[in-house]
């Protein structure tokens, strides 16, 4: 039998990287005005609010729609209307009418419609992709995002320096229309529909829906623990990224070189994990590969924490792996939900997942902020490493996780 192709994915894939990128300018563009518009903390902490808000709060609801309707049409969809509110804000700026609330509302529908897009293409790679070559697409995810990281700011600011923002905008655009256009004729394919649609009223066939998207994640415990994890590393991993400039500054007593540094190690660890990941495909169970990052994740983020001022040279080495090692862990994470959630729930079910660890975030700064201050940025990082290695230990003693890509949901009851 003849294997699926994966070229259709890739040019689809290639239209996705253009637009991710332009996205990225234009993102660091928006907050570079607003910071030096307003120069406003407060400002700034508001428009990572209106980013971050729609992923917790719509996310499910935007998941039970992408399950309804039909893949393709929706990152089509989503890509035009985020386009338009950007033709509409380069008007405005070419007018020299630009307002902070109407960043605010780009911002917004940015969002909405990066995640609408979001789980409509991560849905969409089960069907497009082989099941056995999951985790080498994910790394490949893995190493573009740590690319685009690196890449995007400097090219952000050098485009500041020489065009107005409704150029930056404008390049924004013609990158959404090279994601649009493979779209337009690649056939996605598409799940068996399985939703409640026939129910009386669609706001009440979209909560059954919801519904059964958290019913299915409660009830198989190995799909609960995976999330549960997943959550807890990002309430201490995003904590530390956070904290990173104040640990440089007061505990090695370094300056902007040395946060330089511990950047740039960040940047090239997630590219070098992502591309380990992409070539050697991770163990043949990726359970085992997860739980391994994790570990080792939680070893280098605690030697941060525990060497002395003069070891600086050592943390940021800890920084890189731990870098590497989360690239892999995301990757990994993501291709065991896409090989064993069903395709046909998959919206519901991913952005139910990325709702509540979204949610750790803000959690988790409400926790580090206070005990980084009372006890100084090393706690974090030293008692934080020890817990990740405490769940990735833990985690290779529960059957139902480790089992995972074997079981479906109705086996545990006999297991």
């Amino acid at each position: 039998m003849k294997e699926q192709s994966l070229r259709p994915f890739f040019i689809i894939w290639t239209g996705q990287i253009a637009s991710g990128l332009g996205s990225e300018i234009v993102q660091f563009a928006l907050i570079w005005w607003l910071t030096s518009t307003t120069g406003s903390a407060t400002v700034l902490a508001i428009s990572t609010t209106v980013a971050i808000i729609p992923r917790v709060v719509m996310g499910p609801f935007i998941g039970v729609l992408v399950d309804r309707w039909n893949r393709r049409v929706v990152m089509i969809a989503a890509d035009a209307v985020v386009a338009l509110a950007t033709v509409v804000l380069a008007g405005i700026f070419w007018m020299d009418v630009a307002r902070i609330w109407h960043i605010y509302g780009l911002m917004a529908v940015r969002a909405v419609g990066g995640l609408f897009h979001r789980t409509a293409m991560t849905a969409s790679v089960s069907l497009l992709v082989p099941e056995k070559h999951l985790t080498r697409i994910g790394g490949l995810f893995q190493t573009v995002a740590g690319i685009m990281a690196i890449v995007a700011p400097p090219l952000g600011a050098l485009l500041v320096a020489l065009l107005p923002m409704q150029g930056i905008l404008a390049i924004d655009i013609v990158t959404f229309g090279l994601a649009i256009i493979p779209l337009i004729f690649i056939p996605v394919p598409q799940p068996t529909a399985e939703s409640s649609k026939q129910t009386a009223g669609f706001v009440r066939s979209v909560l059954n829906d919801l519904h059964s998207g958290l019913l299915f994640t409660w009830q198989w415990k190995g799909l609960r623990m995976l999330t549960a994890i997943i959550m807890s590393f990002n309430l201490l991993a995003i904590p530390m990224m956070m904290l990173i400039p104040i640990l440089v500054t007061e505990h090695f007593g370094g300056g902007a070189t040395e946060f330089g540094w511990f950047q740039s190690a960040l940047g090239v660890g997630a590219i070098v994990g992502g591309f380990l990941l992409s070539t050697w495909g991770g163990f043949r169970r990726r359970v085992v590969t997860m739980t391994m990052t994790l570990i080792i994740t939680g070893i280098a983020t605690t030697i941060m924490g525990a060497v002395p001022e003069y070891a600086i040279l050592i943390a940021a080495i800890g920084w890189f792996v731990a870098g590497a090692m989360s690239s892999i862990f995301n990757g990994v994470s993501m291709a065991i939900l896409q090989a064993t959630v069903p395709p046909e729930i998959q919206g519901r079910v991913f952005t139910l997942n990325w709702s509540l660890v979204s949610a750790m975030s803000p959690i988790g700064l409400l926790i580090a902020g206070p005990v980084a201050d009372r006890f100084g940025a090393s706690v974090w990082f030293l008692c934080g490493g020890m817990v990740q290695i405490a769940i990735g230990v833990g985690s290779c003693l529960i059957p139902a996780l480790m089992r995972i890509e074997e079981q479906k949901i109705g086996d545990e009851e006999h297991a």
